[in-house]
């Protein structure tokens, strides 16, 4: 791939990261407690394009504490649900969050294992 290319690409990655999250809720049934939460997806773009639990916001981890202020609606009360490929990088992200003062930050671990746990619940779908 040309040095052009790799520039537009990642141009193009970098003006999605000044979007600011729109703080959507979603309410779930998680280890057998309904609950309104954010579910965020600490996995890299390109991972999170490639399939991601229903209503998740994708923030990678390495961006977790300067981006986390930019969900609307979001408080250090508010219910988190983090989740990536393996449940290493959703367990650093609670912890970082964590420190910062959230204080209901769910780790859903590796997203295989939580979308055989998770029920995200809808009209349709009610828990």
């Amino acid at each position: 791939m040309s040095k052009v290319a790799i520039k537009g690409v990642l141009s193009g990655l970098a003006f999605l990261f000044l979007i600011p999250f729109s703080g959507q809720t979603e309410e779930i049934a998680f280890n057998g407690t309904r609950m309104q939460a954010t579910i965020i997806d600490v996995r890299m773009p390109q991972e999170f394009a490639a399939g991601h639990i229903t209503g998740a916001l994708n923030i990678p981890v390495e961006r977790i504490e300067s981006a986390i202020g930019e969900v609307k609606g979001l408080s250090k009360e508010s219910p988190i649900l983090l989740y990536c490929r393996s449940g290493r990088r959703s367990a650093i992200a609670r912890v970082l969050l964590e420190r910062q003062g959230y204080r209901n930050v769910l780790d859903g671990g590796g997203i295989e294992s939580l979308a055989r746990s998770i029920k995200i619940c809808t009209v349709q779908q009610p828990c």
